[in-house]
């Protein structure tokens, strides 16, 4: 994270977090841009967000860095926020925002979808942060969108209002999922049988990954091993589990088309980012993969998504640093 020398805040040390469906990551900005005692829990470790944070603001690098004196915090969470009562989608966490900032004593509490928070990261995030993947161009003040896939599938993106930027808030990740291969055709008939809708978020996700290993493992008249995603993905990665490589190459192809379909949907010209935890993961893996010829795959407008950017967000915090620049903005 950026360490540079800035005036601390006025009002003190503000609390951010970024909740994910496995993980959470949390963090104390002690002056503008500059994160301190950075630390990522286990979701499934804590039953509440209360006793997460609980842990956090005792441990020693917190209170060196006056988390505990923190009255004003900011939580991307991997949710829609509609009001004060906040219940996961992807964890069984659940709180009330009133009740946290009583707990707490939080004299403001903002909380976002995390991909409205890490769409507001993208204007803060320098070349070394991010990889372009294939060809095209961002067009600066261009709209941009953004896609990442971890436990779910996240979609948002930022459109230009004159000198600021507007982060969109979209659950676009449980779009109707739009096969465009034999394969994967066999992945949603296999995925029908167990889900009356399937989202791409049901397949495009680390909790999609053991769906399409199980489809293709059943297409390849294969055995299917109970793997977790994350030895899903290793097995993949290394390249001794040819089942686990095709599910990663589906995986990569199947991410493709969300994207291509956010592209035109926004004319995103400014570019595609894709975010989540698993690509940045993939590496070389990923840039090798079909992603940018099935995102340029749109018949008439394929022409137009080959002139579109994409990136992966290389970055290890963005969305705390996107929660930082929301509250900047407040």
């Amino acid at each position: 994270m950026q360490r540079d020398s800035f005036p601390g805040f006025i009002n003190g040390p503000r609390l951010l977090a970024d909740i994910g469906g496995t993980n959470a990551r949390f963090g104390v900005e002690t002056a503008p841009k500059r994160i301190e005692a950075i630390w990522t829990a286990d979701c499934a470790a804590y039953p509440t967000l209360g006793a997460a944070l609980v842990h956090y603001l005792a441990q020693p690098a917190t209170v060196a860095a006056g988390g505990y004196q923190a009255r004003l915090a900011g939580i991307a969470i991997a949710n829609p926020i509609d009001g004060d009562w906040v219940r996961m989608t992807n964890h069984h966490w659940s709180f009330s925002i009133e009740a946290v900032c009583s707990q707490f004593s939080l004299k403001s509490l903002v909380v976002v979808n995390d991909f409205t928070a890490l769409a507001s990261a993208l204007p803060h995030l320098d070349a070394g942060h991010m990889r372009q993947i294939g060809g095209g161009t961002a067009r600066a003040g261009g709209v941009v969108g953004l896609v990442g896939a971890g436990t779910g599938l996240g979609v948002s993106g930022l459109v230009p209002a004159g000198a600021r930027w507007i982060a969109l808030d979209s659950e676009g990740g449980h779009s109707t999922f739009a096969p465009m291969s034999e394969r994967e055709i066999d992945i949603l008939r296999y995925a029908r049988r167990f889900h009356e809708h399937v989202s791409s978020e049901r397949l495009v996700s680390g909790i999609g990954l053991g769906l399409v290993f199980r489809a293709l493992a059943e297409r390849g008249r294969v055995e299917a091993e109970n793997l977790s995603a994350p030895e899903i993905v290793e097995r993949g990665l290394r390249g001794n589990c040819p089942l686990c490589v095709e599910t990663l190459e589906a995986f990569c192809e199947m991410l493709g088309t969300v994207a291509g379909n956010v592209a035109l949907t926004l004319g995103a010209k400014g570019g595609i980012y894709i975010g989540g935890g698993i690509v940045p993961r993939m590496g070389d893996f990923f840039a090798r993969s079909g992603f940018r010829a099935r995102f340029e795959q749109k018949g008439r407008f394929s022409d137009y998504l080959a002139q579109i950017a994409t990136f992966v967000i290389t970055d290890d915090y963005p969305a705390l640093i996107g929660m930082s620049a929301m509250l900047s903005a407040e």
